[in-house]
C-alpha cells in the first residue's frame, strides 16, 4: 500500500536542491516543502567570488532558480527568508519561522533532511563586526556595495575563498594586503607547488603577509601582530568555515566533536526519520575511512541526490570523499586531490612522492605552458594517495584524471598504461599523467633512486657531491650551492671528471638527471636523482625564505 510522503528540507542551496529536485523526479506525489534562511535559493555560491569582481557582471546569472521556477516544474513548495527553527522529534515536526513577519508554524515531517551548509568562520578580534564574508547573495551585494569607492583591502586567510576573492578585488582596481597565519597560502598543497603563485600574486601587486595574524580592526585599518597598521577601507574575513549544526544539537542528534553532523552510510543522523548531507555534515575519507570536513559542491549535490534515492527506497550508498579541489589565480590552475605531504608526514604514514614539470600540450605546438605535478604514493602498494597540479593549462584535467584513477583503484604505475587523448594543441604522446606513471615504475621497480629537493643539503653534508647536468648557461643563471656542472651530453667523454663518492645529480626538471644518473650507475656509482630538478628545488627553498 502506497504512502503519501512529507518531506521537509532545511537549506536551499546545493544539498537541499539536489534533494528536492531529485525527489520529485522519484515521486510525484510526495509534499516536498524547502525552508531557506537566506533570501534566494539554488545559487550558484561558487560564482560569487566572480561577481564581486565584475567577470560574472549580471547578478541574476547567479540565481540558477527561484521559488516560483521550482514551484513551475517541480511542484515544491519553497520558502525563502525562514529559519528552521526547532525539531520535535517525537512529533516529527520542525518549527520554522517566518523572518519578515516573525510567524511561526511547525511542519509536519516523514523525512528531514538537514542540508544548512557550512558558516564562515569570524575570528575572536576587536573590530571583527567590520569584515565582510561571503557565503550567500546577500553577502555578494553587500561586498559589491562595499568596493565601491574603496582603495585598499586587506583579506585575512589564504585559502581558496581567500585567494578568490584577493584576484577579484584586484580586477576592481583595489591595492590588496592577504594576511595567513600559515607561512604559505592554500594549505592543501605543499610549500614547494605553491612558491610561484606567491610570486604571481606579488608581481600583481598583492602584498603578501604570511606566519602573520590580525589583533585588531579599526575603522580603516587593521593592526598586525607586530603592531604594524595596514590600510583597509574594505576587510575580508575568510578564514575557514564551521558547519551549520545548532539545529542538530539542539535536537539531541549525534555530532562530531569539530560540529559536523554524523551520518551513517546512507545519509541517516542519529534519527533514523532525519537526514542530512552537504558542507554540515562529516564525510568519510577514501584514504583512512575516518571522519573529514570537505565542504565542495560536487560531494554536497551527489548527497542530496543520494539521500532522494534513499527516501525513494532505492538502494544507494555514501561515497567516500578525495576532496578533489581547483582554483584560479591570475592565469594559474591550482588543483589537488587525496593527501598531501604534510598530512603523510603528521599521519606518520609511508609515502614516496615524485615531481614532474610538463608541458600541456606537444612543445612544438605553439602556447604550451608548464605543469607542475607532484604524485603521492604509498610504497608498499604503489597506491595513488594524492596528487598536485599547478600550471596555466591542463592542470584541470590531469588533477580528473588521477582523481578517477584514485576512485578506480590504479596503482600509481597504471597511470603509464592510461590511453588518453592525444593532438599537438591538446596534450602529447607522453601525457604528463603517463609521465607520472613511467616515473612512479622506475622507482618501484628499482631502476632509479631519488632524493627530494629538502635532501640535499644533509646529503651534501654527509659527503655526497652534487652533479649538475644542465648546460653552462642554465648552471650560471642559478645553482645549488656546491653543486659541479657536467651536461649530460659531455658526461661520458667527461667522467673522470666526476668526484669519488656518492652522487646527486640533477637537471632542470628531472628527465635529463634520470640519463644522467643512468650513465653513472652503469659504471657502478650510487647515484640519486634529483626529484623535479632544480626548478622543484628553487621552489622549495623559496619557501623556506
Amino acid at each position: 500500500m502506497y504512502v503519501h510522503m512529507n518531506i521537509v528540507i532545511v537549506g536551499g542551496v546545493a544539498a537541499g536542491m539536489s534533494t528536492a529536485a531529485r525527489l520529485r523526479r522519484l515521486d510525484e506525489t510526495a509534499t516536498i516543502t524547502v525552508v531557506e534562511k537566506s533570501g534566494n535559493v539554488s545559487f550558484a555560491n561558487c560564482g560569487l567570488p566572480y561577481h564581486v569582481g565584475g567577470v560574472i557582471e549580471e547578478r541574476s546569472a547567479l540565481l540558477l532558480q527561484t521559488p516560483d521556477s521550482l514551484r513551475a516544474r517541480f511542484d515544491i513548495d519553497v520558502r525563502v527568508r525562514t529559519e528552521a527553527v526547532a525539531i520535535a522529534r517525537d512529533a516529527r515536526t520542525v518549527r520554522v519561522r517566518d523572518l519578515d513577519s516573525g510567524r511561526e508554524e511547525d511542519l509536519p515531517y516523514d523525512s528531514l533532511v538537514l542540508t544548512p551548509g557550512a558558516a564562515p568562520v569570524r575570528p575572536p578580534i576587536p573590530g571583527i563586526e567590520r569584515a565582510l564574508v561571503l557565503r550567500n547573495v546577500e553577502d555578494t551585494d553587500a561586498l559589491v556595495a562595499a568596493v565601491d569607492g574603496a582603495r585598499s583591502a586587506v583579506v585575512i586567510g589564504g585559502g581558496f575563498i581567500g585567494v578568490e576573492m584577493t584576484e577579484n578585488l584586484l580586477h576592481r582596481g583595489l591595492a590588496v594586503t592577504v594576511v595567513e597565519a600559515m607561512p604559505q597560502l592554500m594549505a592543501p598543497m605543499d610549500p614547494e607547488m605553491i612558491a610561484g603563485v606567491h610570486d604571481a600574486l606579488r608581481e600583481a601587486g598583492v602584498d603578501l603577509r604570511l606566519s602573520s595574524s590580525v589583533t585588531a580592526i579599526g575603522e580603516d585599518h587593521v593592526e598586525l601582530a607586530t603592531g604594524e597598521r595596514i590600510p583597509a577601507d574594505l576587510v575580508v574575513a575568510a578564514v575557514g568555515v564551521r558547519p551549520e549544526s545548532a539545529l542538530a544539537v539542539d535536537a539531541g542528534l549525534e555530532v562530531a566533536p569539530r560540529g559536523g553532523i554524523v551520518v551513517d552510510e546512507h545519509y541517516r543522523t542519529s534519527d533514523p526519520h532525519i537526514y542530512a548531507a552537504g558542507d554540515a555534515v562529516v564525510k568519510r575519507d577514501a584514504l583512512d575511512g575516518e571522519g573529514v570536513l570537505v565542504p565542495l559542491a560536487n560531494t554536497a549535490n551527489l548527497q542530496g541526490r543520494r539521500i532522494a534515492d534513499t527516501i525513494a527506497g532505492r538502494a544507494v550508498e555514501d561515497r567516500p570523499v578525495l576532496g578533489t579541489a581547483i582554483v584560479g589565480v591570475l592565469g594559474h590552475q591550482v588543483a589537488a586531490v587525496g593527501w598531501n605531504e604534510k598530512r603523510l608526514v603528521a599521519a606518520g604514514r609511508a609515502h614516496r612522492f615524485i615531481h614532474t614539470h610538463a608541458a600541456s600540450h606537444a612543445g612544438y605546438y605553439p602556447g604550451a605552458e608548464s605543469i607542475s605535478l607532484k604524485l603521492l604514493i604509498d610504497p608498499q602498494t604503489d597506491a595513488i594517495l594524492g596528487a598536485q597540479a599547478v600550471g596555466r593549462d591542463g592542470a584541470d584535467k590531469r588533477i580528473d584524471v588521477i582523481a578517477t584513477a584514485m576512485r578506480a583503484g590504479l596503482r600509481a604505475s597504471d597511470l603509464a598504461e592510461l590511453e588518453l587523448a592525444y593532438a599537438p594543441q591538446f596534450g602529447s604522446a607522453k601525457d604528463p599523467v603517463n609521465m607520472l606513471g613511467f616515473v612512479a615504475e622506475n622507482r618501484a621497480t628499482g631502476l632509479e633512486d631519488s632524493i627530494q629537493w629538502h635532501e640535499v643539503a644533509d646529503a651534501q653534508a654527509a659527503g655526497e657531491t652534487v652533479i649538475d647536468v644542465r648546460t653552462p648557461a642554465e648552471f650560471a643563471a642559478g645553482a645549488i650551492p656546491g653543486a659541479v656542472n657536467i651536461p649530460v651530453d659531455e658526461l661520458r667523454v667527461r667522467a673522470d671528471e666526476v668526484p669519488a663518492g656518492d652522487l646527486v645529480v640533477h637537471c632542470a626538471v628531472g628527465i635529463r638527471g634520470h640519463v644522467a644518473g643512468r650513465i653513472l650507475t652503469a659504471s657502478g656509482r650510487r647515484v640519486r636523482n634529483l626529484d623535479g630538478g632544480y626548478r622543484t628545488w628553487s621552489a622549495g627553498m623559496s619557501t623556506r625564505g
